[in-house]
C-alpha cells in the first residue's frame, strides 16, 4: 500500500478576517449586490476579465490577476489563474513559518475568500454542441481553485454559487467581516460535491465519445428535496434526487408532500401511461399501489351497464375521465389509497371522479384550472399533485445499489406496440383491433409490474393483474381470481345489492367483493351484514360458475414465456381468447397445442418484460 502524505502544520483559526478575495465567475447573477457588499467591507479583490469590470462598477478595489501575477491571460483565456501566486495565496497554511516565509519571498498575497463558478459544460452538451464546443466548455482553472480553497478550509472560504451569496453576507455581517470555521467547512463540503458532479458530467459525456469502455462509471445524485423517510420510518435520511446533467426532474410538485413510495408509484405509473398513450393513441390512466399497478386502462367508452357497476351513472365522462374510471375499477379494493397517473391533461370531469375516491395523489402533464383547484383541496390540501414534463428524457443508463454492490443496465425503453403482435404462432390467426388494444394494454401494464407478472385485459381495461409470484402458473391463477371478481360484479345479484343509507362508496366496493368471495367467518359476516337493512342471500358457487361461463374475448399477456401448458389451461377457464408472450420455452410447441385446443390466438412477441 502506498504511503500517505503527512499533514502540513498550521493554525486552525475559528474566525478569519476577509481582507482579500479572489472572484472569477462565469455566472454573474447577484454579482452587483455582492460587489457592493465587499466594497463596503473594504475587501481587496483579485479578479479577471468581465468579472473585474463588473466589480469596479460597484466601487470595489480590484486588482487584475494578470497584474498581480505578472503573467497575462493567454491561449484564448485558457490560462488565467493557473499561477503559483494565485494558488500559493489560496493553499498557504496560516501560522506555518515556512509557508509564510515563502509567501513573503515570492510576493504572494494570502487569499481569505474565493468566489468561483464554472463554465456551463452540461448546458453545452444539452444544446447539442459539437465535440470541440463541449471540450472548450470544460473548466480547468475554476475546479483547480475550488479544490485548493476547499482543501485549505482552515483559512479560506470557497463560494461556488450565487445561491450562497446571502449566507456569505450574513456570516460576515454577524462576525465583523470574518468567516467562522464551521461555515468554511460547510462550504468546502459543498465545493467538493460540486467538482465531483462536474467531473462526473464530463466523464459520462466523454465515455460516450470513445470506443473503449471506461473502467469506472459515475452517476451524480443531486438532492432536490428531503423526504420524511424512505420505505419505512426508520430509514433516514431520505431524499429525492435528480440524476440528469441539467438537474431536472421529470415532474414538479404542485401540491402536497410526496413520500418515497408515492414517488416510486408516480414515476412508474407515469411511464406506463405515457407508453400506453403512445402505443394506442388514446388517453391512458393507471392506478398504482406499492410500485405495481392495481389497474390500468385506455379511454374506451363505458357501456350503460359498466356505468352502473362502476357507480358513475350520472357522472360526466370525458375520454380522460373514462380511462381513470376503468383503471380504478380493475380492482377497486386494491386501488384504495392509490397513486394515479394520467397521460393527458386532467379535466374537470376527471377531477370530479377523483374527488370522490380515496386516493393519495396524481401525476399528469397538466391540469385545467378548475380541475387543479378541486385536487388541491382534496384531503384538506394533502393530496399530492405532480405536474409531469412530457419532454423529459430519462438517461439511457440506470444505476442501482443493493446490499453494498452496484448494478448498471440500459433502461428498458422498448415500446410495446402493434409490431410486437405480428408473429402469430397458433392455428387461429384472428386478432381484431380491440384484441390488439387489449394485448398492448396488458403487455405495457406488466412491463411496470413486479415479476413474475401476468395481466388480463378486456374492453380497454385491465381486469386482473398478478404481480410478484415465484411460480408463473400461480401468477396466472392469482390474476385469474381477480378477473372472476371483476366479472361477478356484473352479476344481477351483486348489482341488486341494496345498501343502507349512508354506507360509504369504498365500503360498498369492499362489501360487493366480499359478497362475491363469500368466505366470511361468523364475526365478519355479522359486521358485513350491517351494510344492509336485510342481509342478502349468499351467492352460491354454482350460480357464480354458471355466470362466469359467459366471460369471453379476454386477452392475457405474460412478462416471460409460459414454461408449461398449465397456464393456458388456467386461462381457458376465464374466457381467454387472445394471448401474448415472448416465447422461447422448450415447451413452446406444447403451449401452442394447448392454445389450439381452446381456439386461442397467440402471438410470440420476442420481448421479455421482467421488472424488478
Amino acid at each position: 500500500m502506498a504511503a500517505t502524505i503527512q499533514a502540513v502544520s498550521g493554525n486552525v483559526i475559528d474566525k478569519v478576517q476577509v481582507t482579500t478575495a479572489l472572484v472569477s465567475v462565469f455566472d454573474k447573477t447577484g454579482l452587483e449586490e455582492l460587489g457592493a457588499f465587499l466594497a463596503a467591507q473594504g475587501v481587496h479583490i483579485l479578479s479577471t476579465g468581465g468579472t473585474a469590470a463588473a466589480l469596479r462598477k460597484q466601487g470595489c478595489t480590484v486588482q487584475d490577476v494578470a497584474d498581480y501575477t505578472g503573467s497575462p491571460e493567454i491561449l484564448d483565456g485558457r490560462v488565467k489563474t493557473l499561477h503559483p501566486k494565485v494558488h500559493g495565496g489560496i493553499l498557504a497554511a496560516r501560522g506555518n513559518a515556512k509557508h509564510e516565509a515563502e509567501m513573503a519571498e515570492h510576493g504572494i498575497r494570502g487569499v481569505d475568500l474565493v468566489i468561483v463558478n464554472l463554465y456551463p459544460f452540461a448546458q453545452a452538451v444539452e444544446k447539442g454542441g459539437d465535440f470541440a464546443t463541449c471540450i472548450e466548455n470544460i473548466d480547468i482553472g475554476g475546479p483547480a481553485m475550488i479544490r485548493a480553497s476547499a482543501k485549505n478550509n482552515n483559512s479560506v472560504a470557497i463560494v461556488t454559487s450565487p445561491a450562497q451569496y446571502a449566507e456569505l453576507k450574513q456570516q460576515m455581517t454577524n462576525n465583523g467581516g470574518c468567516t467562522d470555521l464551521a461555515f468554511r467547512r460547510n462550504l468546502a463540503a459543498a465545493a467538493y460535491s460540486l467538482t465531483a458532479a462536474y467531473d462526473g458530467s464530463v466523464s459520462r459525456w466523454f465515455s460516450a465519445q470513445v470506443t473503449s469502455p471506461v473502467p469506472t462509471q459515475s452517476v451524480t445524485f443531486q438532492v432536490q428535496r428531503p423526504l420524511k423517510y424512505g420505505c419505512n420510518p426508520h430509514q433516514l435520511p431520505a431524499s429525492l434526487c435528480s440524476v440528469t446533467e441539467s438537474g431536472k426532474l421529470p415532474f414538479d410538485v404542485v401540491s402536497g408532500t410526496p413520500g418515497y413510495i408515492n414517488l416510486l408509484d408516480a414515476v412508474n405509473a407515469w411511464q406506463l401511461t405515457q407508453e400506453l398513450a403512445m402505443a394506442t393513441g388514446l388517453p391512458a390512466a393507471a392506478s398504482f399501489k406499492h410500485v405495481s399497478p392495481a389497474g390500468a386502462a385506455i379511454g374506451v367508452p363505458l357501456t350503460d351497464e359498466e356505468r352502473v357497476v362502476f357507480e358513475v351513472k350520472d357522472k360526466e365522462l370525458t375520454p380522460v375521465a373514462t380511462a381513470y374510471v376503468r383503471a380504478r375499477n380493475a380492482d377497486p379494493m386494491c386501488s384504495f389509497g392509490d397513486f394515479v397517473a394520467i397521460s393527458h391533461e386532467v379535466d374537470l370531469a376527471t377531477a370530479n371522479i377523483l374527488k370522490i375516491e380515496v386516493s393519495d395523489g396524481i401525476i399528469a402533464p397538466g391540469f385545467s384550472p378548475e380541475a387543479l383547484e378541486i385536487l388541491k383541496m382534496k384531503k384538506q390540501g394533502k393530496f399530492i399533485v405532480l405536474r409531469a414534463d412530457p419532454s423529459f428524457v430519462a438517461p439511457a443508463q440506470e444505476y442501482r445499489m443493493v446490499g453494498g454492490i452496484g448494478f448498471v443496465q440500459k433502461r428498458n425503453d422498448a415500446l410495446f406496440d402493434n409490431s410486437k403482435l405480428e408473429k402469430v404462432v397458433t392455428s387461429a390467426k384472428e386478432l381484431p383491433e380491440q384484441a390488439k388494444l387489449d394485448l398492448i394494454l396488458a403487455s405495457i401494464t406488466i412491463k411496470y409490474t413486479q415479476s413474475n407478472s401476468v395481466g388480463y385485459a378486456k374492453g380497454g381495461m385491465m381486469v386482473g393483474v398478478g404481480a410478484g409470484q415465484q411460480s408463473r402458473v400461480d401468477c396466472v391463477k392469482l390474476a385469474a381470481r381477480k378477473v372472476t371478481t371483476w366479472k361477478l360484479r356484473f352479476h344481477p345479484s351483486v348489482m341488486a345489492l341494496r345498501f343502507k343509507e349512508g354506507v360509504k362508496r369504498q365500503d360498498r366496493v369492499n362489501a360487493r367483493v366480499r359478497y362475491i368471495e363469500g368466505d366470511m367467518q361468523e364475526a365478519e359476516l355479522a359486521e358485513w351484514s350491517n351494510n344492509f337493512d336485510t342481509a342478502p342471500a349468499p351467492l352460491e358457487e354454482a350460480t357464480k360458475a354458471e355466470f362466469l361461463r359467459g366471460l369471453s374475448d379476454v386477452a392475457v399477456s405474460s412478462d416471460a414465456f409460459f414454461p408449461f401448458r398449465d397456464s393456458i389451461d388456467a386461462c381457458s377457464r376465464i374466457g381467454v381468447k387472445y394471448v401474448a408472450q415472448p416465447g422461447g420455452s422448450v415447451a413452446d410447441q406444447d403451449v401452442i397445442a394447448a392454445c389450439d385446443s381452446f381456439g386461442m390466438t397467440m402471438a410470440f412477441t420476442d420481448l421479455r418484460l421482467f421488472h424488478h
